[in-house]
This record gives C-alpha cells, sequence and structure tokens, in this order.
C-alpha cells in the first residue's frame, strides 16, 4: 500500500503516516488481513483510534491520529479578539469566533468592512502561532492595491476623457478568462517556479494572463486625487491619479485551493465549523512550499499592477509623479504581545505605523490614502474598502440600473463596463466605515473616481 492510498484513507502525513506504514507492515509480516481487510481496519482505527491503544499491532498509529485529533480540538472558548464597526452580520462574526477558537490562534480582529468569507471573514486579521492557514489567506493571493499619480491637467478627465477611456480599454482585461493575445512580459516569470508541482504547473496560464485584471470587485479607474497632508510626499492640492484593485488571477486561485485541500487532508480532524481553517505548519514541507508560493504570487500580482500602469501611462504618454500600494489577502511573519507569529490579514490593510496604505471605496464613492498608526489592538491592520452591504445575489435582486445610473450620475462618474453586484448601493458607507477606525489609519487624501472599468458590461445587465 502506498503513501499516498493511506493519506487518501484518512492518513496525515507526518507522525501517523510513518506510524501507519510501520503498522502495515507488520500487519503484512503476521498474514492476518487481506487487502480489503487492512483497507477497512486502516478505516476503522482512523475513525476510533481509542478503540486500538491497546492493540500492540495498531497501539502507535491509534496514539499518534488520538493525538493530532486532541490538538486539532477546537478551545471552548474563542481569543479575545477586537470588532470595528457596528454593522458586522452575524455569519461574519461566527466564523471570526470560530477561527479565534482554533488552538494555534493568539489573536484576532474584524475589520468594519467585514463580510462572509470561507474559513476567515472578509475582513478578518488573524495571528498564529506556528500554523498559515491557507483560506485565512484566501484564493486570491495578494490582491492588491496600486495608485499612480500622472502627471495630467485635471481638466484632461473632460477634455480628454475619449482618450483616457481608450488607453483603459486597450491596456486592460477584465474577467475570469482575460488575457492578451499578444504576451506581456515581467521578471516575474524569469523566477524559478518549479519549487512546487501547483506552480510549475500554473506557471503558463500566470504568464498568459500578466497584466490583467479579475471579475469581482476588482478595478482600473481614473479619478482625482485630494492631498491634504505633505505626509503622503506630494504637495497638498488636486492630481489625477489611476486607482486599481486585482490580484493573482486564475495562478493565485488554484494556488490557494491547492494548498487548502492540503492542510485539510493533514488536518481531517477539525470539526466541521473550522474545516476550512486547516492549518500548515511553516516548517514542514508543505508549509514551505506554501509559503514560497504566496510570495511568488505576492511578486505576480505586483507584476499584473505594474504592467497596467505601465501601459496605460506610455499609451497617454504621461509621467508618473508618484505611486502608492499595498497587498491585503497575504500573511506576514510578525512580532505581537511579545511573541513570533503569523499575522493573515484578509481582505485588511497593513497599518503599521507610518506605512501607506488605499483603501478604496466603490466604482462612485471616495477612497483614501492613509497612514497607519500602529494599533495593537488591530494587529497593526484596518479594512481593505467599503465591505458589502449586500451579497451579489441580493444585490442584482433588489437593485436596478437606473438607480445606480442616478447615483453615478450625480457623482460625474463614467462606468466603462461593471456589472450590477458591484453599484456602490451594495456596498457599506465608506465614511462610516472610515471613522469606525480613525484609531487605525489618518487620512492623507482622498481619492474621487471619475472614469471606471470593470469587468462585465453596465449597457448589456
Amino acid at each position: 500500500m502506498k503513501p499516498a492510498d493511506l493519506v487518501k484513507l484518512g492518513i496525515p502525513k507526518g507522525p501517523q503516516l510513518k506510524a501507519a506504514i510501520g503498522a502495515i507492515a507488520k500487519a503484512a509480516q503476521s498474514g492476518m488481513f487481506d487487502m480489503n481487510q487492512l483497507h477497512k481496519r486502516i478505516q476503522d482505527v482512523v475513525a476510533e483510534p481509542s478503540k486500538f491503544v491497546e492493540d500492540l499491532l495498531w497501539r502507535e498509529l491509534a496514539l499518534e491520529l488520538s493525538q493530532s485529533a486532541k490538538s486539532e480540538s477546537l478551545l471552548a472558548e474563542p481569543i479575545q479578539f477586537r470588532i470595528y464597526g457596528n454593522e458586522i452580520d452575524e455569519i461574519s462574526l461566527t466564523q471570526m469566533r470560530n477561527a479565534c477558537r482554533l488552538p494555534v490562534a493568539v489573536a484576532g480582529a474584524l475589520m468594519p468592512d467585514a463580510h462572509a468569507g470561507y474559513g476567515l471573514p472578509i475582513g478578518g486579521v488573524l495571528a498564529t502561532e506556528s500554523a498559515v492557514i491557507p483560506y485565512a489567506v484566501g484564493v486570491d493571493i495578494a490582491c492588491r492595491m496600486k495608485m499612480s499619480v500622472l502627471d495630467l491637467p485635471l481638466k484632461a478627465i473632460e477634455d480628454r476623457k475619449d482618450r483616457l477611456i481608450k488607453a483603459l480599454v486597450k491596456e486592460t482585461a477584465f474577467g475570469s478568462g482575460a488575457r492578451f493575445k499578444k504576451r506581456r512580459h515581467h521578471r516575474v516569470m524569469d523566477e524559478d517556479w518549479s519549487f512546487s508541482s501547483v506552480t510549475s504547473r500554473v506557471k503558463d496560464s500566470a504568464w498568459a494572463q500578466l497584466g490583467t485584471s479579475g471579475g469581482g470587485n476588482h478595478f482600473v479607474e481614473y479619478g482625482f486625487l485630494h492631498v491634504k497632508d505633505s505626509a503622503s510626499g506630494l504637495k497638498p492640492g488636486a492630481y489625477v491619479a489611476l486607482l486599481s484593485h486585482s490580484g493573482s488571477r486564475g495562478a493565485g486561485n488554484i494556488i490557494g485551493k491547492h494548498f487548502s485541500d492540503v492542510a485539510g487532508m493533514l488536518r481531517p480532524n477539525l470539526p466541521k465549523e473550522a474545516a476550512h481553517l486547516a492549518w500548515l505548519d511553516p516548517d514542514s514541507e508543505e508549509g514551505r512550499e506554501y509559503w514560497l508560493s504566496m510570495e511568488l504570487m505576492g511578486r505576480y500580482s505586483a507584476a499584473n499592477h505594474e504592467l497596467i500602469h505601465t501601459h496605460i501611462a506610455n499609451a497617454l504618454g504621461v509621467e508618473v509623479i508618484m505611486a502608492f500600494e499595498n497587498h491585503h489577502n497575504f500573511a506576514w511573519k510578525e512580532k505581537h504581545l511579545g511573541r513570533d507569529v503569523i499575522v493573515h490579514r484578509k481582505g485588511a490593510t497593513p497599518a503599521g505605523r507610518d506605512m501607506l496604505g488605499i483603501i478604496p471605496g466603490s466604482m462612485a464613492t471616495s477612497g483614501f490614502l492613509v497612514r497607519g498608526k500602529g494599533n495593537e489592538d488591530s494587529l497593526q491592520s484596518a479594512s481593505h474598502g467599503a465591505g458589502r452591504l449586500m451579497s451579489r445575489t441580493q444585490a442584482k435582486r433588489n437593485l436596478n440600473w437606473d438607480e445606480a445610473a442616478r447615483f453615478l450620475n450625480e457623482r460625474g462618474v463614467t462606468l466603462v463596463s461593471g456589472s450590477l453586484d458591484e453599484v456602490p448601493m451594495a456596498y457599506k458607507d465608506i465614511e462610516e466605515v472610515m471613522a469606525a477606525q480613525a484609531d487605525l489609519v489618518e487620512i492623507l487624501a482622498r481619492f474621487d473616481p471619475k472614469i471606471v472599468k470593470m469587468a462585465g458590461n453596465a449597457e448589456q445587465e
């Protein structure tokens, strides 16, 4: 029986697998079992290891499985975590409580833009000890914000609108299958992608999608940046800026799901409510592969934004005065509460002291350039946007384009393309979200979108 067969029967990799191999070798020598009986006995030991702790043949495996099950038991009560904002739905709160009941959990926080996700809610921040949780990062690994301040006069938004839109349409591509006919190049594709089977497998498709954006709430847009604090590096005043939001595309999705499945196989005894919170030991082979893959997706996501901004600026023949960017959907090795921990920020912006970040609103509401205050209660984190008020299904059922068009027109926003489930009314009030995290970040500048492109077509909805 091969190790892979044992894993399929529910034996986790590591000490349990080693014990299972030893037990099978002894069983083969005894001649007591045929293959079908052996399969059945292993399944019985996995299901109820306590029944076999006195069995000399299966004792070691039963003890290893029992210890594993004990280590995967949830805490009776969640560790305390800080909640920012008042309009947090019950599903998000339940998901956060479950995450904070993990035996590896050290500290947590829930941002004011929180809404339900898989495992950790969007807007959830979780610090763990010696554990990295793929679904606490998410499947859009290293989703990212980037802003370029362009050397354009303010009146260009109206006077050169057609040219701005043409560059936006030509130099971006949206949707799950988006790619360019002629592949773009970036040094990230010259890196080693062969350190794991899954990164090797996705490299070609990642290259095909290099420089593109996904669906959902991903966007590229022009707008006015109103700077009020020179700590941004810019003199106070108004500027034209380009803002984008997207991540690691199909490659990140496949990698995230792959390692989530691996973590689940290694933690088969987690209760149902925590099944999407299975973790990897960062010092294990699987944990090291995931960490390297996550960091590669971070560089790949940054490359996508770099190409989008460079190609649009070149198409317009303008210089970039200054640029800002930050990840979310990532894990960082940090020190909090005097301990070395891994901080997962799923839909949360790093907000260490004096760290700059970007918190967008919606397609027609303001976003903000912020400076972190380094608040330890939030694990030095802030929201990554306004946060959904309605699910996509609810938005499509309850909203309509006439209402959305009025909202956009009132704010002077031109929507090149988009979908009904992304209109502003589907989101929380960004001003209330920012007010709820005044202890976490300081606003340095406000960004007002004026020309917006997302996946979908507003006119055909």
